[in-house]
């Protein structure tokens, strides 16, 4: 399960920068100052677009590999097992959804902090 553990990897990638992202947020609500500068947005938009696109690229193999094992004629995957790779690559495909919805949101707000 190469592919399988291609997605291990970047949701090893993507939960660490997430919860960096949270801290981050957490960190300028309670000092009371901005993290909107325009140098701190555009990491953040750089490194979200990065993590976004690797998601997607291990979700749809990750899927198309359970997809396989699903159609094949032999039994290659307990049933107990495919539905568990199922699940996963399902909420990989909801983790690049919002990645995706933060990068363009972030993206949308940094023309706004250079003026």
């Amino acid at each position: 399960m190469l592919k399988y553990s291609f997605l291990v990897t970047i949701m090893g990638l993507v939960i660490p920068w997430s919860f960096t992202l949270a801290i981050l947020d957490g960190y300028s609500i309670l000092v009371k100052c901005s993290i909107r500068q325009s140098g701190i947005l555009l990491v953040i938009v750089i490194g979200d677009s990065v993590l976004s696109i690797l998601t997607l690229a291990a979700a749809s193999s990750t899927a198309s590999i359970i997809d396989l094992l699903l159609r094949a004629d032999g039994p290659f995957c307990p049933p107990r097992l495919c539905i568990r790779y199922q699940i996963s690559a399902a909420m990989a495909f909801l983790s690049w959804l919002l990645t995706v919805a933060s990068s363009l949101f972030n993206l949308w707000l940094l023309p706004a902090l250079s003026h």
